[in-house]
């Protein structure tokens, strides 16, 4: 696997230097609307803050949350440098609550589903011993948690984080993916009024007014994977598909192997690629997306590749299956790397409502790499429909 390894920095060797060099973060009001979805580390916080306990004179916290994501990290607080830690979280849609206290470690699941694309008011507050977390003002979930080790009086600092966490994951009671595709509004963090530190790789996104559900290409960036982690080869006849749902323009998805690179995309250009006409035959990132919704098949077979049942690229040299089973690059969205191909792609845009490996749902957030653009769970309703 040495040679995917490879490649993956050779592509991505762009994007890794624009990363080194974003060295300092931001300070962001807490206030405002927080697109919690657009950043590189996976499980560092979107942005922190911290005050003395003795400043701190109310005991909750409360905000308006909206998503479509299923999992990921929330809303985060600790005392004595994270050795007694806090976190809520969503898996199924369902809140979790997390908590590190000393010697005990706790972890309650419960309420409604709050992935549904709707705006929730959200309010954590601590009562003594228990932790409550109420939604729309009504009760959803009390965590209660006592200590025989744990100190009656508190010094020092309170840490607040969004969108991830502050001590190691290892601590968890119950580890979770932390990608969060969601937008957060209107907080307000204890008696805080303090900015908040962003992280180093955070840039401004904007949240759209209305979301519905797929995987947003906004005309830049991709999303890759290595096909040795997805689903594989179940019959010969059969084969390896690859079915996309939804409205777009652009490059569709990129395959690349140590020597080998296949694209499918719905621009003419270099005649030695092939391609797959989805619509438009002209176009760039600034066209906006068919309006009828498309469906696409792409099928891999032992010695061919196959789009809507018709052969795009047949050879006996290549064993397909083998190398899938081995990894290669599958990219959604254009080509990686700054080759001439790549620097020549019209870059995906729009919505794909679902995109399928062998029947199952793929999720962006699972993806080797995928841009900080690429909203991995939510699609605009409208074309730059978004809040300021």
């Amino acid at each position: 696997m040495d040679y995917l390894k490879e490649l993956v920095i050779l592509l991505l060797g762009p994007y890794l230097i624009l990363l080194c060099r974003r060295v300092s973060g931001e300070q962001i009001s807490g206030k405002g609307v927080i697109n919690l979805a657009h950043r590189q580390s996976k499980w560092t916080p979107l942005m922190q803050t911290s005050a003395n306990l003795s400043d701190i004179t109310s005991i909750r916290s409360f905000f308006e949350f909206r998503t479509l994501d299923p999992e990921g990290a929330v809303f985060y607080g600790d005392t004595k440098e994270g050795q007694d830690w806090f976190v809520l979280s969503l898996r199924d849609g369902i809140p979790e609550m997390q908590i590190g206290k000393a010697d005990i470690l706790v972890s309650v699941k419960g309420g409604r589903k709050l992935n549904d694309g709707a705006w929730h008011l959200l309010e954590v507050r601590s009562e003594g011993k228990f932790v409550v977390l109420e939604v729309n003002n009504n009760v959803e979930l009390i965590v209660g948690l006592h200590s025989k080790l744990a100190e009656d009086e508190l010094t020092g600092k309170i840490r607040l984080a969004l969108g991830g966490m502050l001590v190691d994951k290892q601590k968890l009671f119950h580890p979770f993916e932390p990608e969060m595709d969601a937008c957060i509004r209107g907080g307000h963090w204890l008696n805080l009024s303090t900015p908040w530190d962003a992280d180093s790789t955070w840039e401004h996104q904007h949240c759209f007014s209305e979301i519905k559900k797929g995987s947003y290409f906004p005309g830049t960036g991709v999303a890759m994977f290595n096909t040795s982690d997805l689903p594989g080869l179940k019959t010969e006849e059969a084969g390896i598909t690859v079915e996309i749902f939804g409205s777009w323009t652009g490059t569709t998805l990129s395959l690349q192997s140590t020597g080998f690179e296949y694209v499918l995309r719905e621009l003419e250009g270099n005649k030695d690629v092939k391609e797959v006409q989805l619509g438009l035959k002209e176009g760039s990132e600034s066209v906006a997306p068919p309006h009828e919704p498309a469906t696409l098949t792409f099928t891999i077979l032992k010695h061919s590749l196959v789009v809507n049942s018709k052969p795009e690229l047949e050879t006996e040299s290549l064993d397909f299956f083998s190398m899938w089973k081995n990894g290669m690059l599958l990219t959604f969205g254009g080509v990686p790397g700054d080759s001439e191909e790549a620097k020549n792609t019209h870059y995906l845009r729009g919505c794909l409502e679902k995109i399928l490996v062998q029947g199952q749902v793929i999720d962006l957030d699972r993806a080797l790499y995928k841009h900080t653009a690429v909203s991995s769970h939510s699609c605009p309703t409208e074309a730059m429909n978004e809040l300021t």
